[in-house]
């Protein structure tokens, strides 16, 4: 498998090249445009109740689709749903956290399943359950706006504002808590933290959608309804 990313970080597009026989399994709507050598199924990969815990806990598509070459080397091309960027990160029997809406595609060698995060994800913007990525292979996660990755050695912390939160690898240490104060949590903008501790990776992404969409709301015209009393 060989892939490229064009367009990013603003508006990536994702261009990948599967051998013959080869498969990748794609986000339900990733789907940009295909060769005449890749075919598409679409499955509830891991059977009803994994899949029903994706759609409902970790944001994802109830069902998947998966992309095979047959006759030949196939190009296929996926874009995320929002503009920004995508990072492709091969996975040797690892484990990463991806945050809601972030997972493009991966091999079909990996578990993509959602876990319970525990009392210490209760008041971070993804909520309870993240979503789980096991395995070996190639996966590919996309962000709002481009990617920074930090790596951390053993012991050191790192605070992220939960909104700008991509991903982050299992060996890393993570708590929701509020940035400081109550009055800085109020008033700052700046909310809730997630504060890491290595060693591990995470990713971050430049922008928040949250944020975005706490300038955008109130922006938006509100409908007035006509009085018909007489």
């Amino acid at each position: 498998m060989r892939h490229e990313v064009e367009s990013g970080p603003a508006y990536s597009l994702l261009n990948v090249t599967l051998d013959d026989g080869e498969q990748l399994q794609a986000e339900g709507g990733a789907m940009v445009s295909h060769g005449e050598n890749v075919s598409m199924d679409t499955n509830a990969t891991g059977g009803f109740l994994k899949s029903l815990r994706r759609s409902v806990f970790g944001g994802e598509s109830f069902f998947q689709n998966t992309f095979t070459a047959t006759g030949g080397e196939g190009d296929l091309t996926l874009a995320p749903p929002l503009p920004g960027d995508v990072t492709h990160e091969e996975l040797n029997d690892e484990t990463i956290y991806v945050q809601s809406g972030s997972y493009v595609a991966g091999d079909t060698a990996l578990d993509v399943d959602t876990e319970f995060g525990g009392a210490k994800t209760f008041f971070g913007s993804e909520g309870l359950f993240l979503l789980k990525v096991s395995g070996s292979g190639s996966l590919f996660v996309s962000s709002y706006g481009a990617i920074k990755s930090v790596d951390l050695s053993d012991g050191e912390s790192y605070t992220v504002d939960t909104g700008h939160i991509v991903a982050f690898e299992a060996s890393a240490d993570f708590a929701v808590r509020r940035v400081a104060g109550l009055k800085s949590t109020v008033f700052s903008g700046e909310g809730l933290v997630c504060r890491f501790e290595g060693p591990g990776r995470i990713w971050l992404q430049t922008r928040s959608p949250d944020a975005f969409l706490s300038w955008l709301l109130p922006k938006i015209p509100q409908p007035t309804y006509a009085n018909n009393n007489p």
